[in-house]
């Protein structure tokens, strides 16, 4: 990043507020997390606050100390926002900003703000118009003008100023006309996956926490150049595309927005229709950040996640990410606290496991299959026809008298083909 660019930056104070031992354990966790998500909405971390509190002000989330050592530092550091890694209430963001003078957002308002930077296709941006929205209609009420006191920058991108300006009945109006057609494009998607129903081919969906590797192992896999990035939320929109296997049959890899702890309702409710791709899949790649201090929590916030969307019964490989930042096999078993048949470990950027990987994919989706040769007639060519709605075609090769095809398909669909199984020496 260029000096110039750094000036430019915003400068924000982040600030987490525990009520329990257990919070403060996590607090200084939370906290750097947040700092990557300012850095990933285009802004720099000055300064980190904390405060434990057994009961949370009404007024202000924190205590009036707390405000006016904000107030202080905010003039000192010349701060250009406050950032709350907890929610805040309409009123109390409001009194916050009135008390300090100063732009106070949210974490929810954060990552909406990132969320409207990186979306780029016309889903997209809907859905994140429409959390922004859901967000801020409570927020516009008795306000007026509602971001004429923020100004610019993080917390104002997306629908802008112009539209939430807008009364309250246009706003609804809107919030009303995006969700119709999110519904469109959730009823495309279903007839998508009713067209991909009805064929063998199965659906894998790469999930994760966010930063772990997913974009990375999504090009290594089916030789795409998806944009990779080392900040939160790098990628957003969806993406599915076709995955070649050594013996010939192939499957379709899904990519999904990388999940967060405690990611916002208003979030998961504007993203239902991406989450729904992963309630279709045969199979889960859970990509496992493996040199991630935090790795332990992040499952459990990827796990949560998956649990809320009812993906229990679908089974998940775990693919612990990364592995060439570790010195040796040794500190791979030593680190690893889920050593079992469905862990696979890898380096997505160096291509390290990802036969392996590929094999135990390969052993989930297809474990109902078994593979045939038959021999055709020519004169009965229109059985192949057939082929396509409940097998995968490996091979196929047209002799002067018949179709010889190595397919892989369930074996009680291929009761009727008894007759034409191919015997004796192979003639591939």
């Amino acid at each position: 990043m260029h000096i110039r660019q750094l000036e430019k930056m915003e400068k924000a104070i982040i600030i987490n507020i525990s009520t329990n031992k257990r919070e403060k354990l996590f607090a200084e966790e939370s906290l750097e997390e947040l700092n990557g998500l300012v850095l990933a909405a285009g802004a720099k971390t000055i300064d980190k606050q904390f405060q434990y509190r057994q009961k949370i002000s009404p007024k202000f989330l924190i205590g009036e100390g707390k405000v006016e050592e904000l107030k202080e530092l905010k003039s000192k550091s010349s701060a250009d926002l406050i950032v709350f890694d907890q929610a805040l209430s309409p009123a109390q963001q409001h009194a916050l900003e009135e008390k300090i003078q100063c732009k106070v957002i949210d974490r929810t308002q954060l990552i909406l703000d990132i969320f409207a930077q990186r979306a780029h296709s016309n889903e997209g941006k809907l859905q994140v118009e429409l959390a922004q929205l859901n967000y801020m209609l409570p927020r516009l009420t008795g306000k007026g003008t509602a971001l004429s006191r923020l100004g610019g920058g993080i917390g104002t991108r997306g629908p802008g100023e112009k539209k939430l300006e807008e009364d309250r009945r246009r706003i609804q109006d809107r919030i009303s006309k995006i969700r119709k057609d999110i519904r469109k494009i959730q009823n495309r998607r279903l007839n998508q996956r009713k067209k991909r129903g009805r064929g063998p081919v199965p659906l894998v969906s790469i999930v994760g926490y966010t930063n772990a590797g997913k974009s990375t192992l999504f090009n290594t896999l089916t030789k795409e150049n998806k944009f990779v990035s080392s900040q939160l939320f790098a990628t957003l929109d969806p993406v599915i595309r076709r995955v070649n296997l050594p013996d010939g049959s192939f499957f379709f890899l899904s990519d999904t927005v990388g999940f967060i702890r405690n990611l916002p309702v208003e979030l998961r409710t504007a993203f239902q229709a991406t989450l729904e791709e992963v309630k279709e899949a045969d199979c889960i790649c859970h990509v496992i950040d493996f040199i991630s201090d935090r790795s332990i929590n992040q499952i459990k916030a990827v796990e949560k996640t998956l649990s809320e969307i009812g993906v229990q019964d679908i089974p998940v490989i775990k693919v612990y990410n990364k592995t060439d930042l570790l010195d040796n096999r040794e500190e791979i078993l030593k680190k690893n606290n889920d050593l079992n048949e469905d862990s696979v470990y890898i380096s997505a950027k160096y291509e390290m496991g990802i036969k392996s990987l590929k094999q135990k994919i390969s052993s989930v989706v297809f474990k109902d299959f078994e593979t045939f040769d038959l021999c055709i007639p020519i004169s009965r060519k229109n059985l192949i026809r057939s082929f396509p709605k409940w097998s995968i075609v490996l091979k196929k090769r047209e002799n002067s008298d018949s179709y010889l095809l190595k397919i892989l398909a369930e074996p009680e669909k291929m009761i009727s083909f008894l007759p034409f199984m191919h015997k004796g020496e192979k003639k591939w």
